[in-house]
């Protein structure tokens, strides 16, 4: 079973909360298991058919969202650098052609972006029900990223889907 399983059964049915281990174990057959992921993000049927143009739409959605929640965080002048360092990073990030290239540095982004708004490290055992606690939604979304491997072997388009579905999430925040 996935980290936080205990907290994350209040929020989140079973078939949900399995669909995570599927997602994570299997390298085939996994898109279902996606499309339920991104349905408890908010997400419409067929998450993991979304076509070129909607993926496009959704990256710009997301850089947009992310900027602005970087951007408008208010932090301590020791973590300005942080801001715009991370700033940096996301353009780098959108600039890269490669979903499996990006995988390490998409986590990265989002974990050091959740360190600026929320002022704590997000690797801390009791952050993920800190954040299911304050805002449940958000707390779904650390839960599915929190399970990501920090490195992996997966496809180009399985690392794609694991991206886009934490994409989905920050673009809609």
């Amino acid at each position: 079973m996935t980290k936080q399983a205990d907290e994350i059964t209040d929020f989140l049915d079973s078939d949900t909360i399995n669909s995570l281990s599927t997602f994570l174990e299997k390298e085939k057959g996994y898109e279902s298991s996606a499309d339920l992921i991104a349905a408890a993000f908010g997400s419409e049927k067929g998450f993991s058919k979304m076509k070129k143009d909607a993926v496009e739409k959704l990256v710009s959605s997301f850089k947009n969202n992310l900027k602005l929640l970087i951007q408008k965080t208010w932090v301590e002048k020791s973590d300005i650098a942080l801001k715009d360092q991370l700033l940096y990073q996301l353009n780098i990030f959108l600039g890269n052609e490669s979903w499996k290239d990006n995988y390490v540095l998409f986590l990265q982004l989002i974990n050091q972006a959740v360190f600026l708004m929320f002022g704590q490290k997000p690797d801390t055992a009791d952050f993920a029900e800190y954040t299911l606690r304050i805002d449940p939604e958000f707390g779904i979304f650390w839960w599915y990223i929190s399970n990501l491997p920090p490195k992996t072997e997966w496809s180009e388009e399985k690392c794609r889907l694991a991206m886009l579905l934490g994409m989905y999430f920050l673009a809609n925040y």
